[in-house]
């Protein structure tokens, strides 16, 4: 199913004049920043959308999930008129549109990880090469977990970061 695009500047005005705009990125994500009004119904529970027959604007970060998704994304619209915000919030930013940010929010889990493993991997490496071989397997180690994450959709790093204290905040 294909859902039409809109521009930011046309989704404001899908918004003004009664739209609902849902942001399908993950709670931490919304948290984080927001475009005001959006309301956030991440994309594993957009069944539960509720439809009221106002045409929907869906959006993510960048529209890759929304335009991959589109089928899905239809159907939760339940027969109203269903569009997505081409190029997501960064294209909402680059027109200048404005956003909620809170950066009391922890980073979003997918930064966390691509930060821990990156990091994980470099000391591997350095530790590998000026302490002891056997160091390479940190890097080993980190670079089969993620691999394992891409092949079954469980990043056992992720749901360890999700329980750090510094990501315990409540989502907005």
């Amino acid at each position: 199913m294909t859902i039409p695009t809109l521009s930011p500047a046309s989704t404001r005005a899908a918004i003004d004049t009664g739209a609902r705009l849902i942001d399908i990125r993950s709670p931490d994500e919304h948290a984080r920043e927001r475009i005001p009004g959006a309301i956030n119904v991440p994309l594993d529970r957009i069944c539960d959308l509720p439809c009221d027959g106002r045409p929907v604007v869906f959006h993510c970060k960048s529209g890759m999930r929304t335009a991959a998704n589109a089928a899905q994304l239809g159907a939760a619209a339940g027969g109203a008129p269903a569009y997505i915000l081409a190029g997501g919030i960064d294209a909402w930013h680059r027109e200048g549109q404005p956003t909620l940010t809170d950066r009391s929010q922890p980073l979003e889990i997918m930064r966390q990880v691509q930060i821990t493993a990156g990091a994980l991997v470099l000391t591997g490496v350095l530790l590998g090469l000026f302490v002891a071989p056997g160091f390479f397997g940190l890097s080993a180690f980190v670079g089969a977990g993620l691999m394992f994450a891409g092949v079954t959709g469980w990043c056992g790093m992720a749901n360890l970061l999700r329980v750090m204290p510094w990501n315990r905040r409540t989502a907005v």
